[in-house]
């Protein structure tokens, strides 16, 4: 089992924003997490990267208790822009977090010009970040998580700064990136046909505080198209699973004033 989290529960300023949850991710899976905003998606993501320690339960990485940032992590946020270094080159970039490895520069430089032709970018990567459009950046940060080749990678909301056309375009990169590496990913979405789109198994979270609603695992076929897959009967039932179960938990409207 790559991670881990039990129990786990977590509380800011008197205000509980998780609540006993509990789940595992095997190797090689790619696990979505979704709910509706303030349900503590981003608090969990935060407590798996080791960014903020939890109030109650725990989390194990590898077996391992996660008690700061675990060096065999990797994480991909939603704000491409604040998480590129405009001043380095994208290959920089890619090479930047590579220094922890402790690997050799020919090592560093290969590792990383082979990550950003996963991605597509090996034309780009004398470029800098601020040259490039807001879905050639989120590659390039997927390209510097993918070259630190981590045993997890975490991805906060990834695509949620991106247009409609590259968030596609996007979501079928993470496909084939997780195709040809084997990767274990926890992603973090609001995007319910995201989700269902690109994922194994599916985490349905309540409203806060966060409590895991379900854990649904998806039915699909290993190679996914964005048209005829998302026209199969079992992503339909799928996305209306999600979607009900989200809908049933949202909090309801606020009562009228007299």
């Amino acid at each position: 089992m790559v991670l881990d989290v039990i129990k786990l529960g977590h509380v800011y300023d008197g205000h509980a924003a998780l609540e006993e949850i509990s789940f595992s991710v095997q190797a090689r899976e790619l696990v979505s997490v979704v709910g509706p905003s303030g349900c503590g998606k981003s608090t969990l993501l935060r407590a798996v990267a080791g960014l903020i320690r939890p109030t109650t339960g725990e989390i194990r990485l590898g077996g391992e208790p996660v008690s700061g940032v675990p060096a065999d992590l990797a994480v991909v946020f939603q704000d491409y822009s604040r998480s590129l270094l405009p001043w380095m080159s994208v290959r920089d970039n890619v090479l930047f977090p590579l220094r922890r490895r402790g690997s050799g520069r020919a090592d560093r430089r290969r590792a990383a010009d082979m990550a950003l032709a996963e991605v597509g970018l090996t034309a780009a990567a004398g470029r800098f970040p601020w040259q490039l459009s807001g879905g050639m950046q989120q590659r390039v940060a997927i390209a510097r998580a993918l070259a630190y080749r981590p045993s997890l990678l975490l991805m906060d909301e990834p695509f949620g700064s991106v247009d409609a056309q590259t968030r596609e375009d996007l979501e079928d990169l993470l496909l084939r990136v997780r195709a040809d590496t084997d990767m274990t990913i926890l992603l973090v979405t609001h995007d319910i046909d995201e989700s269902v789109y690109v994922s194994d198994r599916i985490l349905v979270m309540g409203q806060a505080p966060g409590q895991l609603l379900a854990d649904l695992t998806v039915d699909l076929p290993p190679v996914r198209d964005r048209i005829e897959t998302r026209e199969l009967p079992a992503f339909v039932r799928l996305r209306s699973a999600v979607g009900r179960l989200m809908r049933d938990n949202a909090p309801g409207p606020p009562p009228l004033e007299r």
